[in-house]
């Protein structure tokens, strides 16, 4: 589980095991990905699916919340 728990603002609402789940799938598309083409971890979400390398500048299509 994160440190910082980034379901912090929903309160008391929703229960704990919807919580976790959307903790876990938060944090893993807004940490930076490793490109396939250049091996840095600078890989960055723009929108559901779309991905953005910050060195190598390659758009790729991929999952939702992970490459």
């Amino acid at each position: 589980m994160p440190t910082k728990l980034p379901t912090k603002r929903f309160g008391a609402r929703y229960g704990r095991k919807p919580k976790t789940k959307f903790a876990n799938i938060e944090t893993q598309h807004r940490t930076k990905q490793k490109c396939p083409y250049c091996n840095k971890t600078s890989v960055k979400r723009l929108a559901a699916g779309i991905w953005e390398c910050g060195s190598c500048s390659v758009k790729l299509a991929g999952r939702a919340y992970s490459l």
